[in-house]
C-alpha cells in the first residue's frame, strides 16, 4: 500500500469533515490553502490534503450549512474564499465529535480484546 511506504496518513471517510470543522472552530476563518497548510503542520504524521480531498469536503460542509464561505483578500492581496464555522456547524461538530469518540472507543475495545 502506498500509505505504508510513505508513512502518510489516510483519512477515514467522514473524518476530514470533523477535522475541518474542528480546525475552523479553533483557528477561526481560513482559506483552503491556509487550512491545508496548517493541518499539515500540526499533523504528527505526514498528511496530504490536496485539492481533490479538501475542496469536496469544503463544498459538502458548505452545502450542509455547517460552514460559510466569503470572498476576501489574503495578506498577499489575492482573492480567496475564507470559510468559517456556522452555528449549525458548531452543533454538527459536537455531534460528530461524540460520534467519533464512540467509534474510537469501540475500535480500541476490539483491538484490546485478547483472542
Amino acid at each position: 500500500m502506498p500509505s505504508e511506504r510513505t508513512g502518510r496518513v489516510e483519512l477515514l471517510q467522514g473524518t476530514l469533515d470533523l477535522i475541518v470543522l474542528r480546525a475552523l472552530h479553533t483557528m477561526g476563518p481560513q482559506h483552503a490553502y491556509g487550512l491545508a497548510s496548517r493541518l499539515e503542520q500540526v499533523a504528527a504524521s505526514p498528511l496530504s490534503l490536496n485539492q481533490g480531498t479538501l475542496y469536496p469536503a469544503l463544498v459538502r460542509l458548505e452545502q450542509k450549512g455547517w460552514i460559510k464561505g466569503t470572498w476576501q483578500r489574503t495578506a498577499s492581496n489575492r482573492e480567496a474564499k475564507y470559510y468559517s464555522i456556522t452555528k449549525n456547524g458548531q452543533r454538527g461538530l459536537e455531534a460528530q465529535t461524540e460520534r467519533w469518540h464512540r467509534l474510537a472507543g469501540l475500535v480500541h475495545k476490539l483491538l484490546s480484546t485478547e483472542g
